[in-house]
């Protein structure tokens, strides 16, 4: 095995665990001095921290992959993305402070932080500190006296590009309408007003409190992933605490509920849900869902946790295995203020075990013929390194579990086959290689190219295909880096249909660094480094494009919101020299792709399920589209009122078109007694029948016809 087979694709961790580093809490100052002087008790950098920037500046600049010049335009992004990290919405800054703090140190603000002169980004969290705790307090003060709710005012709860207030009294306009916001969303939770003013006071003041208790370390890691992420958005820096993170994460060796959390704002946002563990298992639980509140057992109070540190709100719902935890979420869509749920968790230990690829086999009806499709989810490719190189010979890794189980559906007689590799954001590379080989003749899966140039070739491990049957892989826009590798050998080698959304796109590879290597100092935290990227044997780059499916599905994951063409600063897509591999022929290459879309359009049309999803996808993003809410309570609860009235008559149509009674209030949808459909997956399922179908008519001899 080589050194480049030996590094991890997984892109949702190296987000997660950078993310976390990027949004402690909100703080600020007064107008920069022209010498970076901090003011007494203010956070200060230490000796070693400076000494970490040097090498970090060092390391990036010998090993990362793109290489940029560290001029001004540099500067000016590191400087804005720092901004950024502090207030996100510009909603605690003034003009005036950001003004002046550009004109002092936008130029070069790359170039100080390279030389370990950081008191500069130490002197704008001071101000971001100072600005935070002004406007809590009048927050708090305003919680005195119920507003009127009749007025026809609007709050913009997206600010990510409005400009910064230009003096006090619009920040305090914008700050009334937050908190008349905030109200509102508790008022419509059914609170009356002495105890929505009561759990916002507390709120506010656990705010407070919590910017006292923000470190020098935290300041210190914004700083340097404002810095590292300009590079391209998987260089990342984590400090010794995000270190331990990150490793408890990638072993997976804790007791929790199995998802990973970063600061979107006030809210503690979820990246992804860890396949396998508690939330996952649950299915209830969705990226970009908001945690508001945790509660302990079963009754225990729920905790309101806007806010809050990230690190607080992950030791309250860390816990001992066996116990319940409640959460408190705005569901991912919902605006602020918008119709909150509580879920509930049992905590468990979260294993690599728990993660293993699963099968099932359906049993299809299509044209009146029965069909037998094996189907296998592979969440992630996992491989147990220790194990293997401890010389153990039953160690789990993708490809056994997928061979496993693949054998058995074959014992079971399978027409055909579905991988779903939906929401499987990578792994380790080797899994990759290893299991497209089980699908393709032997020879290359994807190229690797290093800074230097140098491009290395990596070929599947197995000698033959294990299975020549009919295949598609299921994919969607969470489907990354590894992943990717595979669906695209997949179809490069016309060996399967991939179905689904245009995938992630993470084309590129990290090393890992631990800075002590570095340092005298014994626990210095560690850095991630975009080294590579990696290419189809087509010569296509995976990067940023992502791979296209040939039968493409409907998905509510905005692709604008999602994916590395998200990203600020991701690396572009680009090509190089194809390799020769050897094309799928006849029974193991796909038939008509035309055919088979054609096919798959004309069931889409007579599907109520698919209509409903439809449907559901456009309300989805008709809500996505606003950026403000009213904050008159009769319009709010009629505009719920609305839409839960949408949604029940969505779903009410598909269950008449199924012969299903209806449902009387949309709380009842997915509830115990409704079962959502997966219609993605019963569309690949439609499309596996149609391969099935044509693979038998091309398989049938061909009968003379007389002149």
């Amino acid at each position: 095995m080589t050194q480049s087979q030996r590094f991890r694709l997984g892109w949702l961790s190296a987000i997660a665990a950078a993310a976390a580093l990027v949004g402690s809490a909100a703080l600020l100052l007064r107008a920069p001095a022209r010498a970076s002087i901090l003011p007494p008790g203010a956070l200060a950098p230490t000796a070693n921290q400076r000494d970490i920037a040097r090498k970090v500046a060092g390391i990036l600049n010998e090993y990362q992959y793109s290489h940029p010049d560290i001029n001004a335009h540099f500067s000016h992004l590191v400087f804005d993305r720092y901004l950024h990290f502090l207030d996100p919405e510009h909603d605690y800054l003034l003009a005036s402070d950001v003004q002046g703090f550009a004109a002092v140190y936008r130029n070069d603000f790359a170039t100080l932080i390279e030389h370990g002169k950081l008191s500069p980004a130490f002197l704008i969290f001071q101000r971001f500190k100072e600005r935070s705790q002004e406007h809590l307090k009048y927050a708090i003060s305003l919680l005195g006296k119920e507003p009127s709710w009749t007025g026809n005012e609007t709050y913009q709860f997206d600010r990510k590009h409005a400009p910064w207030p230009a003096n006090t009294a619009q920040m305090n306009a914008l700050w009334r309408k937050r908190v008349m916001n905030e109200e509102l969303s508790l008022l419509l939770a059914h609170k009356t007003w002495a105890q929505t003013a009561a759990l916002l006071r507390k709120r506010y003041q656990a705010e407070l409190h919590r910017i006292t208790q923000i470190s020098a370390e935290d300041v210190f890691e914004d700083v340097m992933n404002a810095y590292a992420l300009t590079y391209d958005p998987h260089t990342t820096y984590f400090s010794p605490m995000s270190s331990e993170e990150y490793r408890i994460e990638m072993s997976l060796n804790y007791q929790g509920i199995g998802a990973s959390l970063q600061m979107d704002g006030n809210y503690v946002t979820v990246v992804n849900v860890i396949p396998g563990g508690p939330a996952a298992v649950a299915g209830t639980l969705k990226p970009k869902d908001r945690i508001t509140g945790v509660g302990e057992g079963k009754r225990g109070t729920i905790t309101d946790v806007v806010g809050w540190r990230l690190s607080d709100v992950v030791q309250l719902i860390r816990g001992k295995a066996g116990t319940t935890v409640r959460l408190q979420i705005l569901p991912a869509g919902e605006h602020p203020g918008g119709k909150e749920q509580v879920l509930s968790f049992v905590r468990n230990k979260v294993t690599l075990k728990a993660q293993e690829a699963q099968s099932k086999l359906r049993t299809v009806t299509r044209n009146g013929h029965t069909y037998r499709i094996g189907i296998i989810t592979v969440p992630s490719f996992y491989e147990d390194v220790a194990a293997e190189d401890a010389g153990e010979a039953n160690y789990r890794s993708t490809t056994r579990d997928v061979l496993r189980l693949l054998l058995k559906l074959e014992q079971q007689h399978i027409n055909g086959l579905i991988l779903d590799l939906r929401d499987d954001g990578g792994g380790y590379l080797p899994e990759a290689l290893a299991l497209t080989g089980l699908f393709i003749q032997h020879g290359p899966v994807v190229q690797l190219r290093e800074r230097s140039g140098r491009i290395e070739v990596l070929d599947d491990p197995e000698k033959a295909p294990v299975y020549n049957g009919p295949l598609a892989v299921l994919v969607n826009r969470y489907s990354a880096s590894a992943s990717e590798i595979f669906a695209g050998a997949i179809q490069d080698y016309h060996r399967g249909v991939i179905i689904g959304q245009n995938t992630f796109g993470k084309g590129t590879v990290q090393n890992l660094i631990p800075l002590d290597r570095w340092s005298r100092q014994p626990v210095d935290g560690q850095l991630t480094v975009t080294i590579g990227k990696f290419y189809r044997v087509t010569g296509q780059s995976t990067q940023h494009r992502g791979v296209i499916p040939n039968i493409v599905l409907p998905s509510p994951i905005d692709p604008k919101l999602v994916g590395e063409s998200a990203l600020p600063r991701s690396l572009p897509w680009d090509t190089i020299g194809a390799v020769p591999f050897p094309i799928a022929t006849g029974a193991a290459a796909v038939p008509s792709i035309r055919t088979l879309q054609q096919d798959e359009l004309a069931h889409q049309q007579h599907d109520p399920n698919f209509q409903w999803l439809v449907g559901d996808i456009r309300l989805i993003e008709a809500m996505r589209a606003e950026k403000s809410v009213s904050l008159n309570l009769a319009d709010r609860r009629a505009a719920r009122r609305k839409r839960d009235a949408e949604l029940l008559a969505l779903d009410n149509r598909r269950r008449a078109a199924l012969g299903l009674k209806p449902l009387a209030h949309s709380r009842q949808i997915g509830g115990k007694n409704d079962k959502i459909p997966d219609v993605i997956l019963d569309q690949a399922e439609a499309v596996m029948a149609d391969m099935i179908r044509l693979d038998a008519q091309r398989a049938a001899p061909q009968v003379a016809r007389g002149t």
